[in-house]
């Protein structure tokens, strides 16, 4: 519900006379939340047309995903996304060493956030180590032929172009 324009000034000026912690309160009590996480389209630097993306087979393994994880509270993006990517899968790359994707923020309609980043390494001198527990198996797949997706990455990779749903709009977007 809409407040009629003279009301609504009338809560404004109020809420500005409010102390700034009371202020973030209400903000917080009254904004939509979104969980945030970092996502890695890990490319093999080494591999022809079309080349080859990193996935990952989580339990309960019926289906393949990117590298990604929710970020640490304060934690910058890039920072998450390849702190998640040695976790989920081995490789170790410097933060610096993504390059934030275009887009590099996707806003799902069921309330999360994917900072998404890309990278490229050598698949010939990248060792792939999972643990058997959060990640039953890492795998280098060509482009035009991916495995089955979870549908949350086949979703994620169809906004880049990839896979089968190449081509489809951000979630959220018209």
């Amino acid at each position: 519900m809409k407040l009629p324009r003279r009301w609504r000034g009338y809560a404004y000026q109020i809420f500005y006379r409010l102390p700034v912690p009371a202020r973030r309160n209400l903000v917080r009590l009254m904004v939509p939340k979104y969980t945030v996480g970092a996502v890695t389209l890990v490319l093999d630097s080494e591999a022809a047309d079309p080349g080859r993306l990193l996935l990952l087979r989580q339990p309960p393994g019926h289906a393949w995903g990117l590298p990604a994880g929710l970020l640490k509270r304060r934690e910058n993006p890039a920072v998450g996304a390849a702190r998640e990517l040695h976790e989920e899968s081995g490789v170790a790359l410097a933060p610096e060493q993504l390059e934030p994707a275009t887009p590099n923020a996707v806003v799902h309609l069921k309330g999360w956030v994917d900072m998404v980043y890309r990278a490229s390494v050598p698949s010939s001198t990248t060792t792939l180590a999972v643990d058997g527990g959060e990640v039953l198996e890492a795998g280098w797949f060509p482009l035009d032929d991916l495995p089955r997706l979870t549908t949350p990455t086949a979703v994620l990779l169809g906004i880049y172009g990839i896979g089968p749903r190449a081509g489809g709009v951000a979630p959220g977007r018209p």
